[in-house]
């Protein structure tokens, strides 16, 4: 069963969605705010996150920003009454797939679920996001993430040869050359 996490601190919200994600087959998760968000998201894996932006403490892009550099990588819903430019730019920056302008109705919900669900678009999405996730540890120097999470990657995607060619940049980045070689030729085989 796909699980979804809500994180907005309006009751209402929360509750609608969960008995909508309820109803089309999610276990569902309930965040009132950004650090409970990512407490759950530190010791659950979610499969799909609806955001509110504004909320008390940390902001939705806040915590969008901090899943992101945990090289976690979900599609997220962002939830706004206050659509702006800037916010649209920097969550679809950070790898938001839509917006949610509220008030909504189970409509809209239904809309971005059929847009969302369909399994090519899902590891399309994923792995895409995931890449570009690596990339941003890594240049971050952050490499045991972005070895750890391509490794990952690498299980649930094995016919991929950037995959390989980023194992190999990191383990080159980390002084092993005999792995990163290994590697280099693996992504060279698939291309």
């Amino acid at each position: 069963m796909k699980k979804a996490l809500v994180v907005d601190d309006t009751k209402n919200i929360r509750t609608l969605l969960r008995i909508y994600l309820e109803l089309n087959d999610f276990e569902v998760l309930l965040a009132t705010n950004g650090y409970e968000a990512l407490e759950i998201i530190d010791n659950e894996a979610v499969d799909l996150i609806f955001l509110d932006i504004k909320m008390p403490e940390i902001s939705g892009t806040e915590v969008l920003k901090r899943i992101r550099s945990k090289g976690i990588v979900v599609p997220v819903v962002i939830m706004t009454a206050f659509a702006t430019v800037k916010n649209a730019v920097d969550c679809t920056k950070l790898g938001a797939i839509t917006y949610l302008q509220k008030p909504f109705t189970t409509d809209k919900i239904k809309v971005i679920l059929e847009e969302m669900m369909t399994e090519e678009n899902l590891s399309a999405q994923s792995t895409e996001y995931q890449i570009s996730i690596i990339k941003q540890l890594i240049n971050e120097n952050k490499l045991k993430k972005a070895l750890d999470a391509l490794k990952l990657l690498l299980s649930i995607n094995p016919n991929t040869p950037e995959i390989y060619e980023l194992i190999s940049i990191v383990y080159n980045l980390q002084g092993e050359l005999n792995n990163a070689e290994i590697f280099h030729n693996m992504a060279d085989q698939w291309k």
